[in-house]
């Protein structure tokens, strides 16, 4: 039987991380005249809010389950989750990474003791890839989106922003690859508004939910520096959760993703990559409403520090 996220879950995902990590900022902006707020998870210890989900996944499993190790994939942010929560719990750790990784992002996931093992994007399928390790070697797939305790552990994020406002926000805005944090989000906050920003050409959560269907991107589909943000389709459960409550998909630029990385780096002295600025570039590019209860949610910080530069340097 398939384990179905609950807001319960997420409530007890909540407690596990109050437990032992401290709520990141819920810092004041304003933006074209409005005051509203930024969550600041790129402050996570792993550098972006995958933290949560790994750890309420991997908390919750057996000892037997322990004992056979963990296999994800991800592109960098997830990873690190997982290996962060499989160090702490010691649980062997294996992540199934995109060769064109940003170096920062494997060498984090290695440095945390994971093994990492590579395959190329495009070209091969990471799930599969996964896939055949797990019937080779055995062990738990911790899906980056598509796992029940992954999608309650980033909901947290929204136990935490209704704490730090005292009520519900109006809106989330988030950034979105899969649509775990979304999912998560609406079943933490169900009197809010849940905005779902995605890169364009790689809104597969946002075609989806105008589809009522599974949507896969295009082969032809146009590069990104968004490299958090590129699943090639959500998942049946997260699509479930998100239909009906998510309003339409918003997609951003690579243009407007790097003013807002410019713009987090003039205003709040931060440090986002490009995948956790999406949602942030939205609302600067005036594509999602804002109010004083709108909360944008900044979900990583592990950018590679060449191209950050080079994007500092080009000014607004």
């Amino acid at each position: 039987m398939i384990r179905t996220p609950t807001q319960k879950g997420v409530l007890e995902a909540a407690e596990k991380i109050a437990a032992i990590l401290p709520p990141t900022p819920l810092l004041p902006v304003e933006i074209g005249g409005t005051q509203c707020w930024v969550k600041a998870e790129n402050l996570q210890p792993i550098g972006a809010f995958k933290i949560r989900g790994g750890w309420h996944r991997l908390s919750a499993m057996t000892e037997d389950e322990r004992a056979r190790g963990v296999v994800a994939v991800s592109s960098g942010n997830h990873a690190q989750g997982v290996a962060w929560a499989a160090r702490r719990l010691g649980i062997k750790a294996t992540i199934v990474m995109p060769r064109d990784a940003p170096e920062v992002k494997l060498a984090n996931t290695r440095g945390l003791g994971a093994e990492v093992v590579l395959y190329e994007r495009p070209g091969e399928d990471r799930d599969e890839v996964a896939a055949k390790l797990i019937a080779e070697q055995g062990g738990t797939l911790v899906h980056a989106f598509g796992d029940p305790w992954v999608i309650e552990g980033q909901g947290s994020a929204g136990i935490e922003i209704t704490a730090q406002l005292g009520e519900q926000p109006s809106r989330l805005v988030a950034c979105c690859g899969g649509g775990g944090l979304a999912a998560g989000l609406g079943l933490a906050c169900p009197d809010t508004a849940i905005h779902v920003v995605e890169p364009l050409g790689w809104d597969m959560v946002g075609q989806a939910l105008s589809a009522g269907a599974i949507v896969s991107a295009a082969a032809d589909a146009p590069k990104t520096i968004c490299d958090a943000l590129q699943p090639t389709a959500t998942k049946p459960i997260n699509l479930e959760l998100l239909h009906g409550r998510a309003e339409p998909g918003v997609t951003v630029t690579d243009d407007e993703v790097r003013h807002a990385q410019r713009w987090a780096f003039a205003n709040l002295r931060m440090v986002i990559e490009p995948g956790g600025a999406a949602a942030l570039a939205a609302a600067l590019a005036g594509k999602v409403p804002l109010d004083s209860r709108t909360v944008i949610l900044l979900t990583g910080g592990n950018a590679d520090p060449a191209a950050f530069a080079a994007t500092i340097a080009q000014g607004n």
